[in-house]
Order: C-alpha cells, then structure tokens, then sequence
C-alpha cells in the first residue's frame, strides 16, 4: 500500500490525525500501522500518541485495493453520477450557496476580498443575498447561483491532443494540500497530480503553444449531501472557434480511473461545461479568501452548498 503513492513532504505535511483515527479510516489494527510506519509513513509522536498526515492516510486508503476503506468508499460516492448519463448534468440548476470566512489571529477590523462565483462568465447567474464588509475576525456570503451546462467540445486538434497527453503521462491522482497544489513543478515531479497542480500544468502547456489559457478555482458541488468545499480547478482556454471552453482534467482523469463507463462524462469535461461545478473569480493557485488586517495566517474559507432545484 505505502509504494503505491507518494508521501506529503515535510514542508507541506500537517499531522493531526491521530492513531485511533487512522485506523478507522484505513479499516486496519495497530499492526498495520506499524507496517505502514515501517515503510516510510511520516508521523508525529505527541504525548505518545502518533500522529499522521490526513493527505497520507486518505492516499493510502484510495490505492490499497481494499474495497472498504473510508477514502475508497467515499471515492465512489463521490463519483457515482459520472457513470450515469450526463443529461441531468447539462441542465440549470440553482444552489444555495453560503460561505464563512474567518480570519485566524485577526489583526482587527478590515476589508475583506472574496473571489465570489460567476457563473455568469458560463451563462449562469447569482442573485447575491449577502457580501462580505469590513470587520474583524469573520465575515459571510451568501447568494442563490444558477449554473448550467452545455456541450462545448474542444475542437482544437492541438488542444485536444495537450490534454490527451497530459491524461496518458501516467501521472496518479493524489490528495495534495491546497499549498503544495500550487506548487504544480514539485507535485509533478513526485509523479502525482492533482486538480489545481494539473489545472496549472496544463494552461501553462496551452499558453506554450500559443493559446489564451489560465487555470481557474471554482467549487465542485451537489455531491455527498452538500457542505462541500472542495479544492477545484479547471483550465479556461480560448478555443479554435474564438469560444471560451473548460477542460476538467482533473474529474476526466478520477472518472477514467472509476470506471470504463464513464466515457460520456470523461468527454463532458474535454471543453464542455456541467452543472455541479460553481466558477469563481480567483485564479488556480489564489486564495478564495482574503482579509486586509494584516494577519500573516491564510483565511479559513468555509462553503454550504446545496442543491435547492
């Protein structure tokens, strides 16, 4: 299991979970855990209490071949729809969409900048309940955004061709913190990727060959119950047609490794848009959140978002 992937360096690594923790996520008894230690699992012992990586131990269950660790099971909850027919994913929907920030170790009283969504960039919109004002410590938006999908295929054979290289390198997908992500040279360089490192990645490959391309963060949503933010990016390239397509190489790359019947979703995200992800303002490798206080820490950014059609 523990030469199946590759460990979060040092510099990146935040060990906080405990022991017990991941044993239960992993589905295994202390002796595993020594084993896993014994082949290169960083820890931090506390109190004398081991401690692990969430990145490392959700890694380690994803690619053990188990079937019933958490990472495993949550991976196909996550992906079920992809192997469904993508109609339901091609019309407007709307979401309740919320977010909390809050700054740690707050300097006082200060402006806020949130890369809020635009869905309208991609035909969608948001009616916006509530925006972020200066203050200290937290602040919260809030809108109702419609998103909607359409088939946009990439007709660019030189695009089409970028990515299908980038999707048959052999890299493997990874959970990666959020800070490592944007550091996509070292990510690729231990033969792992993920949606931010191959968002960036690939831009910086379609930029190279003479095309208008930026990575951009967004939240993929509507899956698990909502309440979920995940790290999410895609490229924004400006195809043949003089057309404005996302490519998801990320979602393309997890739903090929899911199943061979998600073609049809695999072929979605090669330049078409889809209605559960939520476009934002922020670039791939920006914070959705900042407060002008003068903290040195990063803002915790927290997003609810939920189907409400």
């Amino acid at each position: 299991m523990a030469n199946s992937i590759e460990f979060i360096p040092a510099e990146y690594s935040d060990k906080t979970q405990s022991e017990s923790t991941a044993q239960e996520m992993l589905r295994c008894d202390p002796a595993d855990i020594d084993r896993l230690i014994d082949a290169g699992l960083p820890f931090e012992s506390r109190s004398g209490v081991r401690y692990f990586d969430v990145s490392d131990l959700y890694n380690l269950g994803m690619y053990s071949g188990r079937t019933n660790t958490q990472p495993e099971l949550a991976f196909r909850m996550l992906f079920r729809f992809a192997g469904r027919p993508v109609d339901d994913l091609l019309r407007d929907k709307k979401w309740d969409f919320r977010v909390q920030l809050d700054c740690v170790e707050c300097g006082g009283e200060a402006p806020w900048r949130f890369a809020a969504p635009d869905a309208a960039r991609f035909g969608g919109d948001a009616v916006v309940e509530e925006v972020p004002r200066a203050s200290a410590g937290s602040t919260a938006y809030a809108a109702t955004v419609t998103t909607v999908g359409a088939r946009t295929p990439l007709v660019s054979s030189q695009l089409r061709q970028l990515t299908r290289d980038y999707l048959d390198s052999g890299y493997r997908w990874q959970m990666i913190p959020v800070a490592m992500q944007a550091d996509y040279e070292l990510v690729h360089a231990l033969g792992a990727t993920s949606c931010i490192a191959a968002s960036l990645l690939l831009a910086e490959r379609f930029r190279a060959a003479g095309y208008r391309a930026e990575a951009k963060r967004g939240w993929f949503c509507g899956v698990l119950g909502g309440a979920l933010d995940l790290p999410h990016a895609c490229v924004e390239v400006e195809d043949d047609d003089g057309a404005l397509k996302t490519v998801d190489i990320a979602k393309a790359q997890l739903a090929a490794r899911l199943s061979p019947d998600t073609g049809d979703f695999q072929e979605l995200c090669l330049g078409s848009i889809y209605n559960k992800v939520i476009p934002s303002t922020a670039s791939g490798n920006a914070s959705f959140g900042y407060h002008e206080c003068g903290s040195q820490l990063p803002v915790q950014v927290r997003a609810d978002i939920r189907a409400v059609r």
